[in-house]
C-alpha cells in the first residue's frame, strides 16, 4: 500500500512531467494553424526531415549549408554553431523540453536560421513541415 506521501509525489512527477508537453504540442499546433490560415498545409513531417538535409550555396560566402551544418543530422544530440562555434542544445522536444515551447522563440529562430542558412525566410508551408519534422523528433 502507498503513503499518502507517495502518491503525492508520483502525482506531482506526472503534472510536471506532462505538463511542459502539452504546453509544447499546445504552441506547435497554434503555429500550424497559423501557417494553414495563411494557405499552407497538409504538413508533412518526411518534407520536413527532406528539407533539414537540404544544402543551399551561400551568396556569402560560397558555402554549401543546411540545417545539419549547425544542429547535426541527429537533433537529440547537441550542435554546434559553425562561424561563433557556440553550443547548440538540442531541438529534439524530447530531450529539451524548452523546444518548441514558445512561439516568439519558434518565430525569431525560423527567421534567423532560414535567412542564414537559405538567404532568405522560410514560407509557411516549409515552417509547417519543419516544426511536424522537429516535434517528432
Amino acid at each position: 500500500m502507498k503513503t499518502g506521501g507517495e502518491v503525492l509525489r508520483r502525482g506531482l512527477f506526472i503534472v510536471f512531467v506532462t505538463v511542459p508537453l502539452v504546453s509544447q504540442a499546445s504552441v506547435v499546433d497554434e503555429q500550424l494553424a497559423g501557417y494553414r490560415a495563411d494557405g499552407a498545409g497538409p504538413f508533412s513531417a518526411q518534407k520536413g526531415e527532406q528539407l533539414w538535409q537540404r544544402e543551399v550555396v551561400s551568396a556569402k560566402d560560397g558555402r554549401a549549408r543546411s540545417c545539419t551544418t549547425c544542429h547535426g543530422n541527429d537533433l537529440r544530440s547537441t550542435g554546434k554553431h559553425t562561424k561563433t562555434g557556440k553550443v547548440i542544445e538540442p531541438l529534439s522536444p524530447a530531450v529539451n523540453a524548452e523546444r518548441l515551447g514558445s512561439a516568439r522563440e519558434i518565430r525569431k529562430w525560423f527567421k534567423r536560421n532560414c535567412k542564414w542558412t537559405w538567404g532568405r525566410e522560410c514560407t509557411p508551408q516549409e515552417k509547417g513541415d519543419f516544426l511536424s519534422f522537429i516535434r517528432r523528433q
